[in-house]
């Protein structure tokens, strides 16, 4: 825990590989030294502390710090920029002779190499710059070592001819990736999958997350790794069935059209009057609020089953069931204002491509979406242990 005292050491300590020192809170300049402190490239394996309000030469700037400024520190954890996520604490004010200071502890990742806005930054000594092809490497290296994910778990008996390297370069790579590291980029194809995640070094195949984002065919690999569509025509799972689709495939691609589906198979409008003068629009979900839960399943769920995620439409309510129940941090007292990440890299990957916002957010926005629609607030099934379930009713004002 950080008192005063330990501050002053802080500011006092010119080890500058694990202690920087700034004024600023412009993204721009946290976010880079969050980044490199995450990446932990001498490999201290302790936190590194980004002091604000104090100058290169340990004296203390004289700003004033407010909650606002707490605030936008905090969100950077949050608002998707740094990937993966980083492990930050950001410190109270501390009122010093002098001025304000605040510390950010930033913890090394168990993931590098961690990107901002997709550069990737490390500290050495007193240096901070975005780091070469060599030292992204040795990150890469460190990371295989680390516990793995179940996404970063190696796909055993999968080669690269089982991705399709077209959807990578073409589709992500230039979302994931600044441009200038692309333009001076001269590493083979395995290289850039690998410092991305998408490919095992060590094993020479991809990875969990590799086979869904890009995989030709990820059930052979991966066997309930597609959403099933059932819609129903009355309220139980014993009327008969109106319409069923299944979405398989590299999850690059089956997102979109899953969305596109949302949008154009379920969300359903009418016109009507508010006065004589006024019509309004009433909606029967709203879109982004489902959009978002069927995102969150598929970010959230777990790959080791072989049971696909269920979404089945009935005439009053949508349910979506999905295999894995909470996870890490997250239990039925504390969701949704904690989340954990059972799935980092299609965490990370869902990220770049546009279908998260920020993090530990969209559930939140989602049921206030809900509420102010009409449907009422979602009923999360936290008693089925090994599954996730969430009950949206329909617009109250719709049947």
């Amino acid at each position: 825990m950080l008192n005063e005292e330990k501050v002053k050491e802080l500011i006092a300590d010119m080890e500058s590989d694990w202690i920087e020192r700034t004024r600023s809170t412009a993204d721009e300049k946290l976010g880079p030294a969050i980044c490199a402190f995450s990446n932990d490239f001498p490999n201290h394996k302790h936190s590194g502390y980004l002091l604000l309000g104090v100058e290169d030469d340990g004296k203390i700037s004289g700003k004033t710090w407010g909650d606002e400024d707490l605030q936008k520190i905090g969100g950077m954890k949050t608002n998707g920029k740094i990937l993966p996520q980083p492990s930050i604490i950001v410190s109270p004010v501390f009122k010093l002779n002098g001025g304000d200071v605040i510390v950010v502890e930033v913890k090394p990742s168990n993931f590098p190499p961690v990107r901002y806005d997709g550069r990737c930054w490390i500290r050495v000594g007193p240096r901070r710059d975005k780091a070469s092809q060599e030292e992204e490497r040795i990150l890469t290296e460190r990371r295989i070592s680390n516990a793995k994910t179940y996404d970063l778990v190696p796909a055993q008996g999968s080669t690269l001819e089982d991705l399709s390297i077209e959807l990578f370069k073409m589709n992500y790579l230039p979302s994931a990736i600044d441009k200038q590291t692309l333009e001076e980029n001269g590493r083979k194809t395995e290289e850039q999958l690998a410092s991305l995640r998408f490919f095992d070094t060590k094993e020479r195949c991809p990875t969990n997350a590799g086979i869904l984002l890009f995989g030709l065919n990820p059930e052979f690999y991966l066997p309930g790794c597609f959403i099933q569509y059932v819609k129903f025509v009355g309220t139980e799972m014993t009327s008969d069935v109106e319409f069923e689709k299944k979405f398989s495939g590299a999850l690059i691609t089956e997102l979109r059209l899953v969305d596109d589906f949302i949008k154009g198979n379920i969300i359903k409008e009418r016109p009507v009057k508010v006065n004589s003068f006024q019509e309004d629009i009433l909606r029967n979900y709203p879109y982004w609020a489902l959009r978002e839960l069927v995102m969150n399943a598929v970010m959230h769920r777990s790959y080791e089953s072989n049971a696909p995620i269920y979404m089945y439409e009935f005439q009053d309510r949508i349910e979506i069931v999905n295999p894995g129940g909470l996870y890490g941090e997250a239990t039925p007292h504390n969701f949704p204002n904690a989340s954990d990440y059972r799935n980092v890299v299609i965490a990370e990957a869902m990220k770049v491509l546009g279908y998260v916002n920020r993090f530990n957010y969209g559930v939140k926005r989602a049921k206030a979406e809900l509420e102010q629609n009409g449907n009422g607030q979602p009923e999360f099934d936290f008693s089925l242990t090994t599954k996730f379930k969430v009950k949206i009713p329909i617009n109250k004002y719709w049947l």
